[in-house]
């Protein structure tokens, strides 16, 4: 058995809430994107994209494993390897880890974000969004 740390038991409903806001979150990060100009800090839009993924994640982990992650987002890696097993490719767990991996910094540091950046962690969130979509709609 994964230990997953932390976690919240929620019912169907949150699961279709919380697809609803990553659904959202990717919206509104896509449209910030559209908006850009060249040298503008896109932390804003990351942030959007961070919180859209740990939604779509959310969503999957509510829906198959009855509970939702708290407080340590580092765990929601282990949370949805829980709830989806083997059903978890590889490649989804590494765009999520690479989304999250920037979450403190882009939220609580300093730095500028670049748009190299957010176009290649948005482009991450749309294939997670896209798979996560698919397996939601088993």
């Amino acid at each position: 058995m994964t230990r997953k740390g932390t976690g919240k038991p929620v019912g169907a409903a949150h699961a279709n809430g919380r697809l609803a806001n990553g659904r959202d979150y990717k919206e509104a990060a896509a449209r910030l994107m559209s908006l850009i100009n060249p040298g503008e800090n896109t932390n804003p839009i990351i942030s959007h994209i961070v919180t859209a993924s740990i939604a779509y994640a959310d969503a999957l982990t509510a829906k198959f494993g009855g509970e939702v992650n708290q407080k340590d987002h580092g765990a929601l890696l282990k949370h949805l390897r829980a709830a989806l097993g083997n059903r978890l490719p590889q490649k989804q767990l590494k765009n999520l880890q690479s989304i999250l991996g920037v979450k403190d910094e882009v939220q609580y540091g300093v730095r500028i974000g670049r748009s190299e950046e957010a176009v290649k962690l948005l482009a991450q969130l749309e294939e997670f969004a896209t798979w996560a979509e698919d397996e939601f709609s088993r």
